[in-house]
Formats: structure tokens, C-alpha cells, sequence
């Protein structure tokens, strides 16, 4: 059986403690897609991590956890990150597609370049090079991992690749052309990073199925920033949403049984683009500053969060895309302090009261119609009940509920792994 954790909103939900979490009950994890541009905050008996590219099950010892096919992996950074597990004394079993994409330097210089010639246009990209490392690979020129180890296939690809390169990096850009040599050199070095990780990984999914193993699929940002379905153009360059997991994973369409869409009590998004519901000035900085264990900033950026009150329309179109057979709210404890609560229930867009989320262009028009919901003033940590939740705190989750119009089967109040209450 197969299960799918994924955002609902614009990332940042909490997806890593969930997948962390249900991990303990699984055979294997799957990260299908993404790349090292967002990152899943995790905080267990271990300490605190934050995963980029590993999947988020590496904390259980029984647990095999996998990067498929449709992740866009940077493999020196890999090897930081599992070093940054393994120091802490973690064993984990790791297998990595022999299909996966390889991200390059050159791709992380194109994405940098690119922002400073867009200028105050740019689209808010984290500059890991991800958005062209998906061109390259859909433009049938990137790199495979399984490549890594033939020379002269790599050579060839490298002379074809860099003879467009180059142009677009010194007449455009205005800067050096790529060191072929170096190039080379570093992209055979990423092969020795990752061979010993290796294999077929779609052959092991699917065999694992065969033999009636528990998989989880994880999947990076949410809805509201994919590439098809998000807030375009201010968007990932993959498909943030379940259905591309069988894509991403290579595993069949009907082994997904359950897909969870996370979402926060509140809203919270990294970078541009149309937030209707977003705060500023003082308000947003307090809310930013209580977000959390360590405040609303990227886990891979570090960037302020930009920070809002909960948006049910946003919140249903992302989990009815997802397909969401259940969901699971974070953060409900941070609105502690607050002693009357704002949930967007609609949009005003110039005066026509809509219930729908549109295009980039409409959403701009957009202004949010609130509903008050009294606060509970109080700290929610440790309740591990959900019949002892304080009433104005169930009133406030069963109202989500019912605009969202999924079942809210968990309902995390602090960000360790153990606290969480299920419905």
C-alpha cells in the first residue's frame, strides 16, 4: 500500500514531522520530486534536522529510504547532508535511482545569473538550480546518474551542452564561459558520491508491492507552487501534487490508497507572488516570531516567511487537487495568543463575493472575507486528546474542516514528533 504526504498550501506546512512520524509504521520512504530548494524541519530524540534532498524517514532504523527518478539531485550536497545525519550517530539505509537527474554547477550559476538580470521582475527562485535543471531535462539534455559512469558519454554531452552554454553565459550574462575540464571532473566525482547508493529503485517499489510492504511517498513544497496548478509563475519547476508521485516514483497510479494534505492553522509562504491573506508590519512579525520551534524562516533560505491568517479557499483547492482522502493541520498551537481568530472563507474581487481560487492575475484582486472565530488564549503543548482540547480550539479545527470539506484527522500541537492528536 502505498501513501502520499504532500502540502496543500505553498510549502511549509509541516509535511517532514508527519512523514517523520508515520515512518515509524512504514517500510520505506519516497521523496518524489523536488530538489534541494525547500527544506522539511524535523525534531525528534535525536535533535533537530533539516532535511533538503533526504527523505524524511532516515530516523527509523527499519525504514529503507529512497530518492527516485524525479528528484533533481545535488549530490554534493547529499553527501553534507548525510554527514549531517550520521554525525549525530544515525544509521539509515539509502537507495538512489540510477534515473535520477543530476544537478549541476552550471545550474546553480544560471539560476543566480538569471534573478540579477531579472532584477525586480525575478520570480524569488532560492537560486539552487532547479528551475534549470528542469529545462534541461525536459529539453532532453541533462545529466541521468547512470551516466556519470560512461566517459565518453559524458565527454560528448558536455562539448554539446557547453556550446550552447557558453553563448548564453558570455553574451548574455556577460560572464566567463564553463571550464569543460572542470565540469568533467566534478560530474565524475558525483558518481563516486552516489554509486554505492545505486539501483533500479522502480524494480524495488514495485517488488516491495508485490510483497504487500507500507510506502510512503513525500513530496516537496505544495500545491499552490506547482508548476502546472500553482500560483504561475511564481512556482516550483516540478509537480508538487500526489498524482505526479507515481511519475516522480515509479510506482502505478491505483498502489495509492491514502494521500494526506498538510496545512497549517495558519498560512505561511516563502517566496513571491499573490498571498491573499498575508499580514505586515507588526502583526506579521509577531506571528512570524511565535511560528514554530525556531520562528517562520525557510529551512533551506532562511528567509522570513511571509505569514497570514488561514485561507479555506486556497486551503480546498490545494487538498481537492491533492486528492486528499484526510489532512493534518500543524501549528495550532502558535495561535495561542490570540484572542479572536481571522479565517478566510471567501474572496471580494471587486465587489463579486467568489469562493473560488483563480489564476495569478485574479488572485492579485483579490481581498480576503473573513470569518471571526473566538481564540482560546492559551497554551494547547502537551494535550494529547483531542476530547481535552479547549472548545474554542475544537470549534476552530471542526470550522476548517467544514470549509475545507476534508476530514482533519490529526492535529500536531508542537513540533515534536510526539506531539500530535489524532481525530
Amino acid at each position: 500500500m502505498v501513501k502520499a504526504i504532500v502540502g496543500a498550501n505553498w510549502g511549509d506546512e509541516g509535511k517532514g514531522k508527519i512523514t517523520d512520524m508515520l515512518a515509524e509504521h512504514s517500510d520505506i520512504v519516497v521523496r518524489f520530486q523536488g530538489g534541494s530548494n525547500a527544506g522539511h524541519t524535523i525534531i525528534n530524540e535525536h535533535g533537530k534536522f533539516s532535511l533538503h534532498q533526504l527523505p524524511s524517514g532516515v530516523f527509523q532504523p527499519d525504514t529503507t529510504s529512497v530518492i527516485s527518478n524525479g528528484v533533481a539531485l545535488n549530490p554534493a550536497y547529499l553527501v553534507n547532508e548525510i554527514k549531517s545525519v550520521t554525525d549525530k550517530g544515525i544509521e539509515f539505509n539509502l537507495k538512489i535511482s540510477n534515473r535520477v537527474g543530476i544537478l549541476a554547477p552550471y545550474h546553480v550559476l544560471l539560476d543566480t545569473y538569471e534573478e540579477e538580470r531579472l532584477s525586480d521582475k525575478k520570480f524569488g527562485s532560492t537560486k539552487s538550480g532547479i528551475a534549470p535543471f528542469y529545462a534541461d531535462k525536459y529539453a532532453h539534455v541533462g545529466f541521468q546518474a547512470w551516466e556519470l559512469f560512461h566517459e565518453s558519454i559524458l565527454k560528448d554531452k558536455i562539448d554539446m551542452l557547453c556550446d550552447k552554454l557558453d553563448v548564453i553565459m558570455v553574451h548574455l550574462y556577460k560572464k566567463d564561459p564553463i571550464n569543460r575540464g572542470e565540469l568533467y571532473d566534478t560530474l565524475s566525482s558525483y558518481g563516486q558520491m552516489i554509486e554505492k547508493y545505486l539501483c533500479d529503485t522502480s524494480a524495488f517499489l514495485q517488488n516491495a508491492l508485490d510483497d504487500n510492504k507500507t510506502i510512503l511517498v513525500e513530496g516537496q513544497l505544495g500545491t499552490l507552487r506547482d508548476i502546472d496548478h500553482g500560483i504561475y509563475p511564481y512556482v516550483t519547476s516540478s509537480n508538487t501534487i500526489a498524482g505526479y508521485s507515481t511519475v516522480g516514483a515509479g510506482i502505478p497510479p491505483n498502489s495509492i490508497k491514502d494521500i494526506i494534505a498538510v496545512t497549517k492553522a495558519y498560512s505561511s509562504s516563502v517566496g513571491e507572488g499573490p498571498f491573499v491573506t498575508e499580514l505586515f508590519g507588526e502583526e506579521a512579525e509577531e506571528l512570524r516570531k511565535r511560528g514554530g520551534d525556531a520562528g517562520e524562516y525557510g529551512a533551506t533560505t532562511g528567509r522570513p516567511r511571509r505569514v497570514g491568517y488561514f485561507d479555506a479557499v486556497a486551503t480546498k483547492y490545494g487538498a481537492k487537487l491533492q486528492g486528499a482522502t484526510e489532512m493534518a493541520m500543524t501549528c495550532l498551537d502558535v495561535l495561542g495568543y490570540m484572542g479572536e481568530i481571522p479565517v478566510c472563507t471567501d474572496y471580494d474581487i471587486e465587489g463579486e463575493i467568489v469562493n473560488r481560487f483563480g489564476v495569478t492575475e485574479e488572485l492579485y484582486r483579490a481581498k480576503p472575507v473573513y470569518t471571526m472565530l473566538p481564540g482560546w488564549e492559551c497554551d494547547v503543548r502537551g494535550i494529547r486528546e483531542y476530547s481535552k482540547l479547549p472548545d474554542n480550539v475544537r470549534r476552530y479545527v471542526e470550522f476548517i474542516e467544514e470549509k475545507v470539506g476534508v476530514k482533519l484527522t490529526m492535529v500536531s500541537n508542537g513540533p515534536r514528533r510526539d506531539e500530535i492528536i489524532y481525530r
